[in-house]
């Protein structure tokens, strides 16, 4: 549903993106249809009041709407963004690719950006730092991507910044590289009451969607970060993964020397058959719960910063990472 949503604030911005005048409802409907998108006069009103209130289109009167500078930069990014195939096929082949050794703890990791404004970005540092220290990020690493940098697919606009922050299928390369393949099985919403994991109140499979579920969670305001560093109630980023039974031991203590090199992640694990949180897991296997790698930035939007944010962004070598309490330091250079 809310993938779908916006898609079709995307086929609103694009036609006014090519218009040179203001259009009105009927005038797009029109211009939908012909475009072969079958989209209702009054459903197009009732986007425009929406995009209208994000600053993303402005309303001329009579004469219609227009798309706004921050709508031009919404659509471009967003179809940056855009890409084709399931996630899981995604995780799978990124989880090969990386190559970081964890007794060198050298080479590349798998990480996720998030484009936003400097100045935004260093008025939230405070909430971010929070919910680095208390344990709803994967580890304590990110770095910084500046103007004109690229990852990937993804190429940082002028007067924006790149925040990378590890993503969680980092612990599928690492344990890969180690013999213990790992099933992503989906991402969801976590619940947490006094700061303890007490059940998954959303999720999505990974084999069933071409975006990230956190990202989806983000951009509908269905996270609760602010809750969870303030009170120790609220709703996190999480995944659920499953590994052999007989790698139990060797996937704890791999998970404890991630951490120790600012990698964690693994917020439980369960025993042969056993379920988590009423989460089945399949026989001869055993499940973990693994914090989800955009919690940090994911903030943002729950204070009404515009942020977008692509999981599984791209691979980055390890010494490009620092810790989280060093950012305040570091965003200045990026500061008009």
């Amino acid at each position: 549903m809310l993938e779908k949503q916006k898609r079709k604030e995307l086929l609103i911005l694009n036609v006014l993106k090519n218009a040179e005048i203001p259009l009105t409802s009927m005038r797009i409907a029109e211009e939908l249809k012909l475009l072969g998108h079958d989209m209702s006069e009054r459903t197009v009103r009732l986007y425009l009041t929406r995009l209208d209130a994000d600053g993303l289109t402005a309303s001329n009167g009579k004469k219609g709407h227009q798309i706004t500078e921050k709508g031009v930069s919404e659509f471009d990014l967003a179809k940056i963004f855009e890409r084709v195939g399931f996630l899981s096929a995604k995780i799978d082949r990124m989880t090969y690719q990386m190559n970081f050794d964890l007794n060198t703890t050298s080479g590349t990791v798998v990480i996720n950006v998030t484009i936003v404004e400097p100045e935004q970005f260093a008025k939230n540092i405070p909430y971010i730092s929070k919910v680095y220290a208390d344990g709803y990020a994967m580890g304590h690493l990110m770095t910084f991507l500046g103007p004109g940098e690229s990852l990937g697919h993804i190429s940082v606009p002028e007067g924006m910044i790149g925040v990378g922050t590890v993503c969680s299928i980092t612990l599928n390369g690492v344990l890969l590289k180690h013999g213990i393949p790992t099933i992503s099985r989906f991402g969801g919403l976590l619940e947490l009451q006094d700061r303890t994991p007490t059940r998954f109140v959303e999720i999505i499979m990974y084999d069933g969607t071409s975006i990230d579920p956190l990202e989806i969670f983000i951009r509908s305001g269905m996270t609760n970060y602010m809750g969870a560093i303030q009170t120790g109630n609220g709703r996190i980023g999480a995944s659920f993964r499953e590994f052999p039974a007989e790698s139990r031991e060797l996937v704890i203590q791999l998970a404890e020397k991630l951490k120790r090199v600012g990698l964690g992640g693994l917020a439980r694990i369960g025993r042969p058959g056993q379920t988590i949180l009423d989460i089945p897991v399949n026989e001869g296997r055993i499940g973990a719960i693994i914090i989800g790698g955009l919690n940090p930035v994911s903030i943002l939007e729950e204070n009404g910063v515009r942020a977008y944010s692509r999981a599984l962004a791209g691979l980055i070598d390890f010494s490009r990472l620092f810790r989280y309490d060093e950012m305040a330091n570091r965003i200045k250079d990026y500061l008009s």
